[in-house]
């Protein structure tokens, strides 16, 4: 849980987060990613924090800038003695050039994101 509320499935999968604070609603903060020569910088807001007895995690949203426009979701939840991670994301293209063309290949990419945040906790 601690984990998850510090940004560690970010981080764990290669982005760098501007933040080692936990999460609160309404915190705004810089997520980069970078591949081979290129970096992409999103800033993001979180819009809900979770924190029950079996499920907690949180939720943000891109503001305005990034190749893409969405929303994603990282929440753990507790079931007996076994823990799962739960992603969701919701994505569309944003709307700016180049990103808007190059949406297809960011799909891909975020495909790649996903497999990587369902490791990061291990």
């Amino acid at each position: 849980a601690r984990d998850v509320l510090r940004w560690r499935v970010k981080t764990a999968s290669g982005f760098a987060v501007d933040s080692t604070s936990p999460v609160s609603q309404g915190d705004r903060v810089v997520v980069t990613a970078r591949l081979l020569k290129v970096t992409v910088v999103e800033p993001v807001e979180v819009v809900a924090v979770v924190k029950e007895l079996d499920r907690v995690g949180f939720a943000y949203r891109t503001m305005p800038g990034p190749p893409v426009s969405g929303e994603e979701a990282f929440i753990v939840h507790r079931h007996g003695d076994e823990v799962r991670l739960t992603v969701r994301s919701l994505t569309r293209p944003a709307p700016q050039q180049p990103w808007r063309a190059l949406y297809p290949l960011l799909l891909i990419a975020q495909r790649i994101a996903r497999r990587r945040y369902l490791r990061s906790l291990r």
